[in-house]
């Protein structure tokens, strides 16, 4: 009976460490993703780490990355920054397998 305590309470664990390094992996997505936006905006030092703040904030909103898409959407179209909705999503995947090569060697 023990045993079977110790797996499920090391299957918790396992399942607690895979999801804080989801993330952990999802925010730091969202700061790569910030300074990258930053970058288009014309926006360097303070402002482009205030502004990569603001989209890890932004995903605080809903579920899913609906709401950091949107703000850096929204953001674009405000300054006339030519990125499609494509190479946007394509750039949130490219940074999330960054983030998560960064998470593993950290």
């Amino acid at each position: 009976m023990s045993s079977m305590r110790d797996r499920q309470q090391g299957s918790e664990k396992k399942y607690a460490m895979d999801e804080e390094s989801k993330f952990k992996a999802m925010v730091r997505r969202n700061k790569l993703l910030g300074l990258w936006a930053a970058e288009k905006l014309g926006k360097t030092g303070t402002e482009a780490d205030a502004y990569a703040k603001e989209v890890v904030s932004a995903d605080f909103e809903e579920a899913g990355d609906d709401d950091v898409f949107r703000k850096v959407r929204a953001d674009f179209d405000a300054a006339g920054v030519a990125q499609s909705d494509r190479e946007i999503r394509g750039v949130m995947d490219e940074l999330l397998a960054t983030a998560v090569d960064q998470i593993k060697n950290a």
